[in-house]
């Protein structure tokens, strides 16, 4: 091509630009499309340039998260009879917790606590959750129950050990898998009177390792004025003891976090009923208990605190009980160990954690113990 010929041909785009705006099909060399996420809110092409459209992250995050699926691990712990198992299967609307099964009286009572896990694969509206229920056969059904809350405080360490090897592996898998217990419901037996000495043992080792929700099984069997009473000498029980059961003060994020849990913990321990089957009441089908006074409905609070204890552990915090369990609970144990490995070289005592409010600042602790290993 000539040089005239070149800048006629320059000359012709120029033109073309000064009579025009500025826009990439109008070039000769056509940019492919950028793909914009959706957003709500969003004027694209309507002179909205103030838009820039970080909102979208939150709609990103709901789609990896659908993808990944979560993962809830609750342990139930209580004497046999309480019903345990049934009220993990009203909870959850499905058979997730399954009865030992037994071939003869003399095995009905375990020997020894045994830890038996099984978990489920739920789907509700999209959303995909793995759910393990731990249950403790054994629990506090032995004439001398001493010392019966070291299986379970092992068998929660284990879980955060496993995770702790996976962690450090230099080639560890992208996700990792998670067995931690996240939360431990522990069943209180209806007596109307005040904490066993058990029940003060098991909550003041337990409660600094795990997220603990105690509840009061088969509350049907007292008496409003009964319930009240009961409530009111554990919460003062749990205080005289220094037992801290979720939600932990220390943690209230904010005052709106710290009104809201307030509210939970003047209810706590829950009283609850559980159920399975369905009863006609006034033309619906409920969860309930029928008894010759009438239905025992599972899911009026005017009947129990059912309902409440699912919206703590399912509804509003489930996400919250997982994150202490990371954050406090494992970090606490997590430092604990980096701290024992460091210091097995030198011969000196390890420097444990004990207090779980000194875990805010383990994740920096870690940074400078991974650094020094």
């Amino acid at each position: 091509m000539s040089d005239s010929k070149v800048t006629a041909h320059l000359d012709g785009i120029i033109s073309d630009f000064e009579g025009s705006e500025v826009n990439p099909s109008h070039s000769n060399m056509s940019a492919p499309p950028h793909p914009q996420p959706p957003a709500k809110g969003a004027s694209h092409g309507t002179g909205d340039f103030s838009y820039v459209g970080i909102d979208a992250i939150l709609e990103q995050m709901r789609r990896k998260a659908m993808k990944q699926g979560f993962e809830l691990n609750i342990m139930i712990v209580g004497q046999s009879g309480l019903g345990k198992s049934t009220l993990m299967n009203t909870l959850f609307k499905s058979k997730v917790s399954r009865k030992s099964v037994v071939s003869n009286p003399e095995e009905r009572i375990p020997k020894t606590i045994e830890i038996k896990s099984i978990s489920h694969d739920i789907e509700e509206k999209g959303v995909r959750m793995k759910l393990t229920v731990i249950d403790t056969p054994g629990f506090g059904d032995h004439i001398n129950n001493e010392n019966c809350w070291q299986p379970i405080m092992k068998f929660i360490n284990d879980q955060y050990e496993q995770y702790l090897q996976e962690e450090i592996n230099i080639d560890r898998k992208k996700r990792i898998p998670d067995s931690r217990v996240h939360c431990c419901m522990y069943f209180i037996p209806p007596t109307g009177h005040c904490l066993r000495p058990l029940d003060v043992e098991f909550m003041s080792r337990l409660s600094k390792v795990v997220n603990i929700v105690p509840v009061i099984a088969k509350a049907d069997t007292l008496t409003l004025e009964e319930r009240d009473f009961f409530k009111q000498t554990i919460r003062e029980g749990l205080r005289a003891n220094g037992i801290d059961v979720y939600p932990q003060k220390e943690f209230d994020e904010d005052a709106d976090d710290r009104m809201i849990n307030d509210k939970i913990r003047e209810m706590i321990p829950f009283a609850v009923v559980g159920s399975d089957q369905e009863y006609q009441v006034n033309g619906k089908r409920l969860l309930g208990r029928k008894t010759k006074w009438g239905t025992i409905e599972v899911e009026n609070i005017a009947h129990c605190e059912f309902a409440y204890l699912r919206d703590l552990l399912i509804r509003t915090h489930m996400q919250n009980i997982k994150d202490i369990t990371s954050s406090i609970h494992y970090e606490v144990y997590r430092v604990r160990r980096l701290n024992e490995t460091n210091a097995q070289p030198n011969g000196q005592p390890p420097n444990t954690l004990v207090n779980p409010q000194q875990a805010n600042g383990a994740a920096a602790q870690h940074q400078v113990l991974t650094h020094e290993m």
